[in-house]
């Protein structure tokens, strides 16, 4: 009798050494869930380079033209009292339905210009171009040109995953997270997957976002169209909800239930 009392005990005593080993096993440190955490005295980082948009096949422009002289500067059907101040107060997605799309080839539609070549170009040298074409048609001309279709796309462990249009400039991979809500205490912030397309091939870029190495990396700025892949830790956080309550306490019944049936 006393040593199958002593058997349930082990027995007992393994269950509540598992369940303890489980838990510590699967709960992440502080150190997961820090950025730029490195020990480096370093504080300064010479700003990455950043090279200007160039227009592919597909892209969306909004031009907007106008002039000291109105009635003229209305043959473009895009004037306005003043420039850029329609498509600022617009949505992005509102905007396309607006804008000239850059065809297959490169080309872009352009009223009394006909077909533009725009690929490989930048925002500010299409603008310059226009403008400098219109100086003999119209007088003074200013001319807005805006890239409609720039957007991220943020994936994985993020508390808020999805296609996120942005305006600025200058978007860093910080800024798209923070879009996203945040890298969840599940995503493993060591190992952030960069996706870009650049000449139709297809890259892969693996991001240390615990090092501070990551504020000078030439992928520290997005690209219109740039998707970013948050894999999850191998080891993850049981939350409240998740945690399984239900199965360890029925674990922990079982046994003392054995246990009392085996003491008397």
């Amino acid at each position: 009798m006393k040593k199958n009392v002593s058997s349930t005990r082990v027995c007992i005593n393994l269950i509540f050494s598992l369940i303890i080993i489980c838990l510590f096993s699967s709960c992440i440190s502080q150190r997961n869930i820090e950025y730029v955490q490195d020990d480096s005295q370093k504080r300064e980082f010479q700003e990455p380079k950043y090279e200007d948009y160039r227009l592919r096949p597909n892209d969306e422009l909004y031009i907007q033209i106008t002039s000291m002289d109105e009635a003229s500067a209305n043959i473009f059907g895009t004037s306005g009292s003043q420039p850029g101040s329609f498509i600022g107060g617009m949505q992005p997605y509102g905007a396309s339905l607006v804008s000239n799309n850059v065809d297959k080839e490169g080309y872009l539609i352009f009223p009394v210009f006909g077909k533009i070549l725009v690929k490989d170009r930048t925002i500010s040298e299409v603008s310059n171009m226009l403008k400098d074409s219109l100086s003999g048609i119209l007088n003074q001309p200013i001319v807005t040109v805006k890239l409609v279709n720039r957007f991220i796309s943020v994936l994985g462990e993020v508390r808020n995953p999805g296609h996120f249009p942005f305006s600025q400039d200058k978007l860093t991979i910080f800024n798209a997270l923070g879009l996203a809500g945040d890298i969840s205490d599940y995503g493993d912030r060591s190992n952030v997957i960069l996706m870009r397309t650049i000449d139709n091939k297809n890259l892969r870029i693996s991001l240390d976002l615990t090092k501070s190495s990551v504020l000078a990396s030439e992928y520290y700025y997005l690209r219109p169209g740039d998707l970013i892949y948050i894999k999850p830790l191998k080891k993850r956080f049981w939350g409240m909800k998740e945690f399984p309550f239900t199965i360890i306490l029925s674990t922990v019944s079982t046994a003392l239930l054995i246990y009392s049936v085996v003491i008397k």
